[in-house]
């Protein structure tokens, strides 16, 4: 039954909303914070003082006309009568008073408290009306950064529980395979309730050992959070358990209903033997689930990126950069080649190939489909999307490695990473070429460019927009570009697009809207940089309007094409709400395989495997085999924990081990980063490809699979056999290439 309200179903009111609200929230607060650092430096600029001018104003206690003469008389006075009662009768000291000292000492202290009062009426003078509602402005944007700074776990804790509901509700959790069968969804549900209810006597135990301690509990609204979110996770498992959906297929079998259960269930069941019945240590689980709140702002800033991407997925933008390629008509392997170069950017931002396929793949496939590539290398596209940008600038992984290893820098690690990403291009494109399934021929210049440069045309609003707002934020806040402000820049451009499509774009009258932007933006590059800096703004504006009247515009340019299951939005309203409701459930499940990894890497770590290897420095025999083994692992830690739990992981424990065999500090991340990419694309679990079904939906991979069918084993294999295949021979290369150099030359 569909129960609906002002146009809303209840999913939208009780889980789009709310995290609709907090992402929203997250990003005006980072706002406030940025204009609050700008606003106190505006503040010393127009009053020296400012820095006083906006506290309040102490009052000094001492009086500064003070009778010098009668203090110095009572302190004689009583310095007298302290020595006639003194016991020992002036032995420790003399008993003459010093009454010129006295004087002296009070006139000092009567000027310094003159001085006092005097600087007090000066700032209070200063404090004129202005400077007041000023001041009232500053502390109300310093209260709400606060309030960011203090609240930033229980926004993660919110948007976590309902998304993770969320997806247990729709039955959107990753697994190997999706549940289609009852016996899919007994098997996958009832994992996920022994895992639910696994974790919430480990909230309990939490909870109740901090009572036990006596002591108090820091931050115990979120270990609440733990006790109710995952006790309402149970529930809901306990409910499902018996309403199996009716489009559920009847029978099914063990095995393919083993590998329907969610991985995050498998990781916790798993740590619930570990913590609960091995070590007798329940409240383990939680603790180290609990590490994803010493990071809360990384982990809401990954919702952010999910709602980036699913933003971006309303927008035309992916079509149009797409015409730019489609009149040179590039065999599908070479606009797949394209699409994986291209997406190595977003994904140094994001720092992790999972998270930037939750938020883009969907575009990516999309794109690829609408201009003819085959389902399995849309695919194979979409999985790797994110794997060869994690080496480059400004990657939050490489950041984590260099805060946590101090053998290694970031400029060390992005120097190296440039050129693994250059090799691994290049393996995909020379396996591309390898495998393609049709001449590798391209249109001629003479009937490519002209319509390749004409398809540039509508790009130039959604460049300038993206140039403008990123420079208001970098002039106006301070906020540049970078991996700590792109969670809040970008979505507020994406944003901005949306606008422009839906809004601007069709009103037919986009100068007004860019001067709206243009004008402050580049007053205030004038007063912080000069006329030089500030002419840039107009200056481009100036070319996009000589372009709009110059070239004429097809009459196709507005025509959208769309592959088959495609839906557009049709309004902004539309397509906000659209991508928010995606975003809740990527987000929930990718959150719930991010914490429940880490527990798995407790399991790991207090287990001790790692470090009795590291201790054994002849272990592995010689570096060679030292190597083979460090891969081995590497990759089956990528299969398993997510990014960052993963780095944390190795620091403490394999990277010592290497280390102690000789092999090269800045070698071996280089290693760990190409490991663990081929540790997502690889299977069994091969994590990268399920997000990708994630994203693209069963029913496209279905589809590949009929296209593929009777066909050779590398068209039937293609989204599996090609990443593999390109970095399963990268990391061959970046592992040994080194050793096989020191070796022999």
């Amino acid at each position: 039954m569909n129960i609906n309200f002002l146009g809303r179903n209840p999913r939208e009111w009780l889980s789009s909303l709310p995290v609709f609200i907090i992402l929203l929230g997250v990003l005006v607060l980072s706002i406030g914070e940025n204009l609050n650092s700008q606003l106190n430096k505006l503040g010393n600029h127009i009053w020296p003082d400012y820095h006083i001018l906006r506290l309040d104003v102490p009052v000094p206690s001492c009086d500064p006309n003070i009778d010098i003469e009668s203090e110095v008389q009572k302190i004689v006075a009583q310095k007298k009568k302290e020595a006639a009662d003194d016991p020992f009768g002036g032995m420790f000291g003399s008993e003459e008073v010093n009454e010129g000292a006295i004087r002296e000492s009070l006139g000092k202290q009567a000027e310094l408290c003159r001085m006092k009062h005097e600087a007090a009426q000066k700032t209070i003078e200063l404090k004129t009306p202005n400077v007041e509602r000023f001041v009232a402005v500053d502390m109300a944007l310093s209260a709400l950064s606060q309030f960011r700074r203090d609240n930033n776990q229980i926004f993660l804790a919110i948007v976590f529980f309902v998304c993770a509901l969320t997806a247990a509700l729709t039955h959107h959790h990753i697994g190997l395979r999706p549940m289609q069968t009852v016996m899919d969804y007994r098997f996958g549900i009832t994992a996920q309730l022994i895992a639910h209810v696994s974790l919430t006597y480990s909230s309990y135990s939490y909870l109740n050992n901090g009572w036990a301690s006596g002591t108090l509990i820091q931050n115990e609204h979120v270990r609440w959070f733990y006790l109710f979110g995952f006790g309402a996770l149970a529930l809901v498992s306990l409910f499902q358990l018996f309403t199996i959906p009716k489009t559920a297929k009847p029978g099914g079998s063990i095995g393919k209903a083993l590998l329907s259960v969610p991985l995050f269930a498998y990781m916790a069941i798993s740590s619930a033997r570990f913590f609960i019945f091995e070590t007798g240590n329940p409240q383990g689980m939680v603790l180290f689930v609990d590490k994803i709140m010493d990071q809360a702002s990384l982990f809401l800033n990954i919702g952010l990126y999910i709602w980036v991407g699913m933003l971006l997925k309303q927008t035309y933008l992916g079509e149009y950069i797409f015409r730019i390629f489609k009149p040179w008509k590039l065999p599908p392997e070479l606009l797949a080649f394209v699409a994986v170069v291209i997406m190595a950017v977003p994904t140094a931002y994001t720092g992790a190939s999972g998270i930037i396929i939750i938020a883009m793949g969907a575009v990516v496939y999309a794109e690829l489909r609408r201009v003819g590539a085959r389902r399995n290398l849309a695919l194979a596209a979409t999985a790797m999307s994110g794997s060869l940008g994690v080496v480059l600038r400004p990657c939050l992984l490489v950041l984590l490695i260099a805060m946590l290893n101090k053998e290694v820098t970031t400029d060390m690690m992005y120097g190296w990473g440039v050129k693994v990403f250059m090799l691994t291009s290049f393996l995909f494109f020379l396996v591309s070429l390898v495998a393609k399934q049709g001449p590798m021929k391209i249109a001629p210049i003479s009937e490519a460019l002209s319509p390749s440069l004409r398809a540039f045309q509508p790009l130039v609003p959604y460049v300038l927009i993206f140039v403008v707002t990123a420079a208001a934020y970098a002039f106006l806040l301070d906020a540049h570009l970078d991996e700590h402000t792109a969670p809040v820049v970008l979505p507020m451009i994406i944003l901005l697009l949306l606008v422009y499509e839906f809004v601007v774009k069709n009103t037919k009258k986009l100068l007004p809207w860019l001067l709206l932007l243009v004008i402050p933006t580049a007053t205030f590059m004038y007063q912080q940089d000069g006329l030089m800096t500030a002419a840039i703004l107009p200056l481009l504006l100036l070319l996009v309007l000589v372009l709009e009247s110059k070239v004429k515009h097809s009459p196709d340019e507005d025509k959208h094409e769309t592959y088959e299951g495609e839906e557009r939005a049709t309004s902004l309203e539309n397509s906000v709400r659209r991508a928010t409701t995606d975003t809740t459930v990527h987000i929930g499940a990718l959150l719930s395989i991010m914490a429940l990894s880490l527990t798995v890497g407790g399991v790991i770590e207090d287990s001790g495997i790692f470090e009795e290897v590291a201790a054994q420095s002849d272990f592995f025999g010689n570096i060679w085999t030292a190597m083979i083994a460090l891969v081995i692992v590497l990759v089956i830690i990528g299969m398993i924990m997510d990014p960052f739990g993963a780095i944390v992981l190795v620091s403490g424990t394999v990277a010592q081990a290497a280390y102690s065999q000789g092999i090269d500090p800045l070698h071996f991340w280089m290693i760990t980063l190409v490991a663990f990419e081929l540790g997502y694309l690889s299977p069994p679990v091969a994590v990268n490809h399920l997000l990708t079904r994630q994203v693209v939906g069963e029913e496209e991979i279905e589809k590949a699979k009929e296209d593929t069918r009777g066909k050779s084993f590398w068209i039937r294999h293609e989204r599996y056999v090609l990443p593999l295949t390109v970095m399963g021979i990268a990391l061959v290369l970046v592992a040994f290439g080194p050793l096989v150099y020191q070796q022999y030359f």
